[in-house]
């Protein structure tokens, strides 16, 4: 029998009505007044056990109607004591971690921070239940009236009555005496949990709306709610939020989870495979089991399995429990246009993305993005990292590319990626031309698609930019060659050139030129193969790679002949002479920089002449020949200052004083490279203030004082670490002190 007909006055009135017999021929076979039935039918009147028996027999219920009767009369003679209600599931086995969460709770639960409700927050997966759990069991003992658990996560949309209604017949209110109103069945349930100690717990709550019939204002009721939502429309909760475990969290939580072969394993496979679950603790859980159940025969083939970006998360579901599951829940609800930005946010390939790139791959206004990310963020699917950036999590962006990416066109797909790189390099160029205003650019930078309104107010603007963006640039120069766009790529890495020479990111400019150079070499584009192999070989050299800077200087060289190219053939000479300077061949290093400077006064290129003049004053200075190398690296400085190329001003102060060094005037050399560290910090150079510093030390280590010269190259090294004794005098001296 159905719980709704479990009433006996409206089950007898339906099998009444089933048999088609009127209220009038029941009551005489039954031997009762008609009234007296009607009263029972409408639960005015109670039934006795004679009467039951008696509409049993005639209606041919086979002691159902009988058997429901006498179940009323034991509801009402022996109600539940609430009191023995414990319903509190076990708690979480291996749990770790969530130290400050825990610390909420308890507060929360232990009335040491105000109100009755907590909840408790986080993208799916995250293990809101278990530390719901966890933290109810540390308290429990503080509620002896009951604990209850309620899953909403099978509930229907509106499920709170249907909830309540099972929660007043636990506690023992008969069923006949619910309200049919859900307000009434709430003001009920606070009628009868007055002055109870009570706890409960509401897993996987969709809405502020389901939440609030069930609270109550007693000091002893507490409610912990768990959601995927943050739930910030209930403005008296204490609201904890839950992020993924930390590293050492997740290795201990796949080490206790995983049995024998985990808790041995090596600890860089361990940090590979939690790495690879983006210590989202039910994904560890769910590898942990694989490992242990023995589906997975080593730790070595769980890593290797789970690299495998486009299977991970088929590896991440045992059938019971799934990661791609649980975020389907999550997305459940999203608006159409909250699932597309979703989606196009997978397109992305920076780790944190600016929600000006997010307007941008969604064609909208920048506000309206703002708006649907911040709904994005409270259903944890993205996070934000401050105002203007949000990241998502691995498992997220590959949960979007599998299954809502596919839901738009990729002709959509592709113009959005394209929105993003055109965005990007003009952003970037726009940051180039305030760093190196004076540095030479091809004409063809930006002539396929329109200037945008994107500018930034001065050269410190736009290095914070860089700083903030390069990663995600770096990545969409990768995008662009993968995608065949090879204009945007090696313009891409043509744009962030100086910006990483300025900050000595060696890796991410060999990287972007590398596939700058291959883009080229694919799309037949001879110009830009030269100017990317050259500054391929700037990289190399200026990290101490000389060699290897050598061939890709030459490759450019032969290549700027073939075309014609004047100035490509001298900056190719001029480079070539750079690196035979570092290789100690003075001689063909002096004749290669005179004939660039000769050719640059010629052409009015006052930039690269002053940058020449600097390299000879270097070489110089390791020829003995100090007075001149002086002079020459002052009028270099002066020719940047006129140019407000400040940079190359602090680098020629740099090596006027090391030329004074290697004079041995070490009053001179000191004076230069306090200037340079003042100039260097001014211009944001870590690099060159480290020079600086390093020369100071060097300095003093040269007066006995070396105690001094110790702290001083201590400060060089927090400011940056590693300078190349190929590469600079003044290393070279520090490490032969």
């Amino acid at each position: 029998m159905k719980r709704y007909a479990l009433d006996f006055g409206s089950e007898l009135r339906r099998r009444r009505n089933e048999k088609q017999i009127t209220l009038g021929t029941l009551s005489e076979q039954v031997f009762c007044s008609q009234s007296h039935l009607s009263k029972v039918e409408t639960g005015k009147a109670k039934a006795n056990l004679r009467l039951a028996r008696l509409c049993d027999n005639a209606l041919e219920a086979q002691g159902e109607l009988v058997a429901l009767l006498e179940d009323e009369e034991s509801m009402r003679k022996h109600p539940i004591d609430i009191k023995s209600i414990f319903g509190l599931p076990a708690p979480p086995s291996h749990f770790v971690g969530r130290t400050e969460e825990l610390k909420n709770i308890a507060d929360h639960l232990t009335d040491a921070l105000q109100g009755s409700l907590c909840v408790i927050s986080g993208m799916a997966g995250v293990g809101k239940t278990a530390l719901a759990l966890q933290g109810a069991w540390a308290s429990s003992e503080s509620f002896p009236d009951g604990c209850f658990f309620l899953d909403f996560s099978e509930t229907s949309p509106g499920g709170t009555r249907e909830v309540l209604s099972s929660l007043l017949q636990l506690i023992g209110v008969p069923e006949e005496q619910l309200p049919s109103r859900p307000d009434a069945l709430a003001n009920l349930w606070r009628s009868r949990t007055r002055g109870k100690r009570l706890l409960l717990i509401l897993d996987n709550m969709r809405s502020a709306a389901d939440v609030a019939p069930l609270l109550s204002s007693g000091p002893g009721y507490k409610v912990i709610v768990t959601s995927q939502k943050r739930l910030s429309a209930l403005d008296e909760a204490t609201h904890v939020s839950v992020g993924v475990l930390t590293n050492a969290e997740a290795g201990a939580l796949f080490r206790r989870a995983g049995g024998e072969r985990a808790a041995c394993a090596a600890e860089a496979a361990v940090h590979a495979i939690i790495d690879h679950c983006g210590r989202l603790p039910l994904a560890v859980r769910i590898v942990a089991a694989r490992l242990r159940s023995g589906s997975m025969r080593s730790v070595a083939e769980l890593e290797m399995r789970l690299s495998h970006e486009a299977h991970r998360l088929e590896l991440l579901d045992d059938g019971d429990r799934s990661v791609a599951a649980a975020l389907t829940v999550s997305c459940h609800y999203l608006s159409g246009q909250q699932r597309r930005v979703l989606a196009l946010l997978a397109l992305h390939p920076g780790s944190d993305i600016d929600l000006h790139d997010v307007a941008v791959l969604a064609d909208i206004d920048p506000l309206h993005a703002a708006t649907l990310v911040d709904s994005l963020a409270d259903a944890h699917l993205v996070t934000h990292e401050s105002s203007r950036r949000v990241t998502m999590h691995g498992l997220v962006r590959q949960f979007a590319r599998g299954e809502l990416l596919a839901r738009l066109a990729v002709e959509e797909q592709q113009a959005a990626l394209r929105r993003l790189l055109e965005h990007g390099l003009r952003l970037a160029v726009a940051a180039d031309r305030l760093l190196t205003p004076q540095r030479f650019r091809p004409p063809v930078i930006l002539d396929d698609f329109p200037e945008g309104p994107w500018a930034f107010s001065d050269r410190a603007a736009s290095v914070l930019w860089l700083e903030s963006e390069w990663r995600s640039l770096v990545a969409l120069c990768e995008t662009a060659a993968e995608l065949g766009l090879h204009s945007l790529c090696w313009q891409l890495a043509f744009a962030l050139r100086d910006f990483f020479f300025l900050t000595k990111r060696w890796g991410p400019w060999i990287e972007t030129h590398t596939r700058a150079v291959e883009s080229a070499r694919t799309s037949g584009a001879r110009t830009w193969l030269a100017i990317s192999l050259s500054n391929l070989g700037v990289a190399h050299s200026d990290r101490g790679d000389l060699t290897m800077a050598m061939g890709y200087f030459q490759q450019a060289l032969v290549l700027y002949q073939e075309l014609g190219d004047d100035d490509g053939v001298v900056n190719s000479v001029s480079n070539l002479a750079w690196t035979e300077l570092y290789l100690g061949e003075y001689e063909n290093s002096m004749d290669g920089l005179r004939t660039a400077l000769k050719y640059y006064r010629r052409m009015k290129n006052r930039r690269n002449a002053a940058i020449t003049l600097r390299g000879i004053a270097l070489l110089e200075a390791e020829l003995q020949l100090c007075p001149s190398a002086v002079e020459h690296a002052q009028q270099a400085r002066a020719e940047f200052h006129a140019l407000g190329l400040e940079l190359d001003a602090v680098m020629s102060v740099n090596c006027a004083a090391w030329a004074h060094f290697r004079a041995g005037d070490h009053r001179a050399a000191a004076a230069g490279y306090k200037e340079a560290l003042a100039l260097a910090e001014s211009c944001a150079s870590s690099y060159e203030g480290a020079r600086a510093l390093t020369g100071l030390g060097n300095i003093s280590w040269a007066r006995g004082r070396h105690e001094a010269a110790t702290d001083l190259w201590r400060r060089a090294d927090a400011l940056y670490g590693g300078l190349e004794p190929v590469m600079l005098g003044e290393a070279r001296v520090r490490l032969a002190s």
